[in-house]
């Protein structure tokens, strides 16, 4: 568990960070690009049975843990695809959720939300949404829906959101009333919750939201990147680099696990995160969640109440720099283990849980989008231990992944230098 020393040191920095300008964001914990590294093999050139990874490993004196924890071979029976442009010409967007009618909710970075329609089409932008800070990895970024929608036309939105002395993550809750155009405007906006400290930064925000069917929300966020900030993801005082449960009005789950910890923030679920852009639900309603890591160290991680996941004190992989992450320390009695991990990364973001009849073969596995990996990695779970991991390449940075009412997976892609995205259907190859 944590020291207290970090609790009480948080605190301090907490406050220091209120009114302290950003570092540099050219420094060895900060990419210069939003994601580094050369594509990996995209698994079509790799027997079956082989690890699809062909690139060598960023730090390759370390050593996994336990068997089968990186470069997990191939499926004997690699699925063919085939993909399809269902929308294009669109904003650079972030991130994607189906309607119950079929069409799509969009997330478009510069700050607008439209919904797509069934012919592909972009509708008029929504009225309504917060301002956001869209500068580096800033802007508008996850939307989801609450449980009930049908009934309550309710949905949540991450940004980063624009404050005095910075930014940070935010989560706002709207009422989304659909109108006969194409569109339709958010009421009843309202601010459900705010990442402390006020950072001004413009990396590493996160963030995804993930509804439960209990009324309670999971919300990932990123430690900001720097030097400066990234020590916050062990501090319990520091809303920097966790995993927090919440209501639907951003209150604290009463059982989490440090509610009653003085000091501490009453939201947080897990610590030690570096950046997630990708959480899902499996199909019993656990959360798992992959963050980036720097050159190398993507992790898969299934966060468990009060536990510690490790960043920057213990992870896998390498600074931008060359360097070893802190100590170069990968594993720690006090800290939990990666379910499985990329070196060199995949660079993830967004993520589904495959339960459908198009591909029977992935049914029980997650499907994460990769900005590096430049399509679809399908990771196949046994006994919560990845057994198989294969790549769809679709030739594009994946920004978001979602398995489509019939059964077929929708990647959002996206062209940061021409501020572009596209939607792309992957279905089973005749």
């Amino acid at each position: 568990m944590l020291k207290t020393s970090r609790l009480l040191a948080g605190t301090a920095l907490s406050v220091a960070l209120l009114v302290t300008p950003a570092l540099a964001q050219t420094d060895a914990t900060s990419p210069e690009a939003p994601v580094e590294g050369s594509a990996p093999a995209e698994g079509d050139a790799v027997p079956a049975g082989e690890p699809v990874e062909t690139q060598p490993a960023n730090a390759p004196d370390q050593v996994p843990a336990f068997p089968g924890q990186t470069r997990a071979p191939q499926p004997a029976d690699l699925v063919e695809t085939t993909s399809e442009v269902v929308a294009e010409g669109l904003p650079q967007l972030w991130a994607m959720e189906f309607l119950p009618d079929g069409r799509m909710l969009v997330t478009a970075k510069q700050g607008t939300l439209h919904i797509v329609g069934e012919d592909g089409e972009l509708g008029p932008e929504i009225p309504g949404v917060p301002e956001v800070d869209a500068r580096g990895q800033g802007g508008l970024l996850d939307v989801a829906l609450a449980s009930d929608f049908d009934s309550s036309g309710r949905i949540f939105l991450s940004y980063a959101e624009p404050r005095d002395g910075g930014n940070g993550t935010a989560v706002a809750s709207a009422t989304l009333a659909l109108d006969d155009a194409g569109g339709g405007t958010l009421e009843d906006v309202s601010v459900i919750f705010q990442q402390q400290p006020t950072y001004d930064g413009d990396k590493h925000f996160g963030s995804r939201i993930v509804p439960t069917d209990d009324g309670s929300l999971y919300i990932t966020v990123g430690e900001r990147s720097d030097e400066v900030t990234r020590v916050q993801a062990q501090e319990l005082a520091s809303g920097f680099g966790k995993v927090f449960h919440v209501d639907l009005d951003g209150q604290p789950m009463a059982d989490n696990p440090f509610a009653d910890t003085e000091g501490a923030l009453p939201e947080i679920w897990s610590l030690g995160h570096r950046n997630v852009q990708a959480a899902a639900l499996d199909g019993d309603g656990r959360l798992w969640l992959v963050e980036h890591g720097a050159r190398g160290g993507d992790e898969l991680n299934r966060p468990e109440p009060g536990l510690n996941y490790g960043w920057p004190d213990v992870a896998y992989g390498i600074e931008y720099s060359g360097e070893a992450i802190g100590e170069g320390i990968t594993a720690d009695a006090d800290t939990q283990q990666p379910v499985y991990y990329w070196d060199p990364v995949i660079a993830p973001s967004g993520m589904a849980w495959y339960e459908g009849e198009e591909f029977p073969e992935w049914n029980g596995a997650f499907l994460i989008g990769g900005l590096v990996a430049t399509g679809i990695v399908v990771t196949h779970l046994e006994g919560d231990r990845v057994a198989f991991e294969e790549r769809v390449p679709l030739d594009a940075r994946v920004r978001d992944v979602r398995v489509g009412p019939d059964g077929a997976v929708y990647a959002v892609t996206e062209d940061p230098e021409a501020g572009t995205s596209t939607i792309v259907r992957v279905t089973r190859a005749d």
